[in-house]
């Protein structure tokens, strides 16, 4: 039996008439009537009575009138109590550069809102993430690609995430004006700072180099988007990184930027998710943190298979 009859019943029997308490619903009067006419065959008695024009409650009306008022509030608090459950957990799989840069103060506010809730986040290389969160392992992974990662899952495309060529202070390479000057040729014989092979944008980049036919050699390849920083410092090589990820070094002064752009090396920060995954309050709410917009307008945009956010 629904709730809705229940909820119908009590203002019937608050207003004593089909046509007022369906007025005040928004219902057709035959839509009352026939939830009335359910609920009496439900409970195999008649729940009103009419004295002329006026309407009154049955003897077991009235029994049911008390359950249903009980029923309803006991509902209602069910719902504001899971609805607003502020313990929980998130796993979140990522890659290192969004991890230490991207995510940290959206988890703040999302812990500041859900005081409860327990974070686990895991970078990973991005295979691997698509793979895991397919098999549940994530509730959402965060990724930069130049387009959807995989047509199976739904995909929020939150901004484009630029890439900067880093050098040390002072390398000829940052020397020229224009911001767009520095061409693939103009990198010939540079020395590379990479990050691991796995690594979607620096694959992208040695790809561009390999079509203009330019050679480079890498000189290192870490694991640690710190280490790869305090290289280039070091004048060790140049390298291509997130620009979220050197804002704080660009600002100081102690790495420099090369004005380099190549129109393959842009690339989109993505909310992946598995189509099938439930979407509790706490993840609408990280999600509408990273994106600026609502939990209403989130679950709207989640409808759709793969969604830009302008």
């Amino acid at each position: 039996m629904e709730l809705t009859y229940l909820r119908t019943f009590r203002e019937v029997a608050r207003r004593q008439s089909f046509t007022r308490a369906a007025e005040e619903l928004g219902y057709a009067q035959s839509s009352v009537t026939m939830q009335m006419q359910k609920l009496e065959r439900e409970y195999g008695v008649a729940l009103f009575e009419r004295y002329g024009r006026q309407l009154r409650l049955t003897q077991p009306g009235e029994a049911l009138l008390k359950l249903a008022m009980q029923m309803l509030e006991l509902y209602d608090e069910s719902k504001e109590a899971i609805g607003n459950q502020l313990d929980g957990a998130v796993t979140i799989g990522t890659i290192d550069s969004l991890a230490a840069y991207y995510l940290p103060p959206h988890l703040q506010q999302l812990r500041l809102k859900h005081p409860g809730i327990a974070i686990q986040m895991l970078p990973d290389s991005e295979s691997n993430l698509i793979n895991k969160l397919k098999d549940g392992e994530y509730d959402l992974v965060l990724l930069l690609d130049r387009k959807p990662a995989d047509p199976s899952l739904r995909c929020l495309t939150v901004r484009e995430e630029p890439l900067v060529l880093v050098a040390p202070p002072g390398h000829p390479l940052t020397a020229t004006g224009s911001a767009d000057s520095i061409r693939p040729n103009d990198l010939g014989g540079c020395e590379l700072i990479v990050s691991e092979g796995s690594c979607l944008y620096r694959s992208t980049f040695e790809k561009v180099l390999r079509e203009h036919g330019v050679a480079y050699r890498i000189g290192f390849e870490l694991g640690s988007l710190e280490a790869i920083k305090h290289c280039v410092m070091n004048g060790l090589g140049i390298a291509l990184l997130p620009q979220i990820a050197v804002e704080e070094e660009l600002r100081r002064g102690t790495l420099a930027s090369i004005p380099f752009v190549h129109p393959d090396l842009r690339f989109h920060l993505q909310i992946l998710l598995h189509p099938k995954k439930w979407m509790s309050q706490m993840l609408l709410t990280l999600i509408g943190l990273m994106t600026g917009e609502d939990a209403e307008r989130v679950n709207e945009r989640l409808s759709r298979a793969d969604v830009s956010v302008k």
